[in-house]
Order: structure tokens, then sequence, then C-alpha cells
């Protein structure tokens, strides 16, 4: 399936901004304001902020348009380009180093987790466009997937459920669920186990209770 382009600056930005389109920016004045505000509220209030401290950083996320779960972890270390564009369900983790470039939304599943210094990347350039616009995509990270220490996920790539991009990896295409990938670019090592599976076998009611 190809990705879906969701935001194209071409689309946005006035050609009347520059005659060299490289010296167009790539987003509106008040996206840039909003930026530079959150980073300034990123620096004071967020990465100072003691590592104990999820709840507050969750908030300050909601503030600036996040949508996040219950029992989010991320670190003071992390960092969100654009809150506003983030989606968590419950209990994601951020790692210290960990980086979510979002000009386009970026969702993530229950218990997914970016390790340390993981990086997703939801934005490029089109290289075959004289005016090299920018281009992003959105992207879903699935529940329990895991983006492992300094692993990239490339733009418009989405991780299936449960699956995992190994130590240093870079997902150029979308991981099936329940896979392990490894490698630049990252290939499928083997089939990761299906634990969801057991569990809900384990809360399904017995005959027996079902009588009670």
């Amino acid at each position: 399936m190809p990705r879906e382009i969701h935001y194209n600056a071409t689309e946005h930005i006035s050609e009347e901004t520059a005659a060299d389109p490289y010296l167009r920016p790539a987003f509106s004045l008040g996206d840039r304001l909003r930026r530079l505000v959150w980073n300034a509220c990123w620096i004071a209030l967020y990465r100072m902020s003691p590592r104990p401290f999820h709840a507050w950083r969750s908030w300050l996320l909601r503030v600036f348009g996040a949508t996040m779960g219950t029992n989010c972890h991320f670190y003071p270390g992390s960092k969100v380009w654009a809150p506003w564009n983030l989606i968590c369900a419950d209990q994601v983790t951020a790692a210290d180093g960990a980086e979510i470039y979002n000009p386009a939304p970026v969702s993530f599943g229950s218990h997914a987790i970016l390790s340390q210094e993981a990086y997703v990347c939801g934005a490029t350039h089109d290289y075959d466009d004289a005016r090299f616009p920018l281009i992003a995509f959105a992207m879903h990270i699935g529940p329990y997937a895991w983006v492992c220490a300094r692993a990239s996920v490339a733009p418009g790539v989405n991780l299936g459920e449960g699956a995992v991009l190994g130590l240093g990896s870079v997902a150029t295409r979308s991981l099936d669920a329940w896979g392990v990938y490894a490698g630049v670019p990252a290939l499928k090592i083997k089939d990761r186990q299906r634990f969801l599976d057991a569990m809900d076998q384990r809360e399904e009611p017995t005959a027996l209770q079902t009588l009670v």
C-alpha cells in the first residue's frame, strides 16, 4: 500500500514568500510561533523536570494538544516536535533521547515503547520536485510494538501490533504484526511470541464460571 502524503508544503506556503523555493518556510508563521512556545516550555518545564514526574510531562503535552492515555512514561530527555500531532493510548513509553518528529499525526497503541535515542521520522522532502517541498505522513506504532535503542522509523512507515525493530536498525518499510526486524534496512529475522493471545484466553470465563 503506497504511503499517503498528509502534508505538502507547496499546498500551504505561498510562492510569494521567496523567489527561491529553497528559502521558503515549510510551515506557516502561526505553526512556527506555536512550536517556539512549545520549545521554550520543553526547555524550562519538561526537560528540567525530575525523572519520576511522568504525569507532569503528560500534562504539559496535553496542554499543547496531545492526546495522552493513562500511565504514559515520557522521560525528560524525550522530544516531541509537535504535541498537537501526538496521539497516545495508555502506557506508552518514550525513553531519554527518543525523538518523535511529527509534522503530521503520529499515533501509538497501548504499551508501545521507544527506547533510548529511538527516532520516529514523520517527514522528508520530495526530491523529484524542483521546489524540494517538505512532505509529511501520518504514522502508527501499534500496541506492544517496540522500537529499540537508536533504531529509526522512516517517514510513512507503520509498525504492526507487537512488532520489534532491533537495536540501531532502520525501518524503511512497514513492519508486520509480531515480527522481529533488524538491520539497515530492517529485515524480518523471526516471529515474536503472540503473548496477547494467551492473555486473552486466560481472561475468557470458563464454562463453570458462566454457570455461576
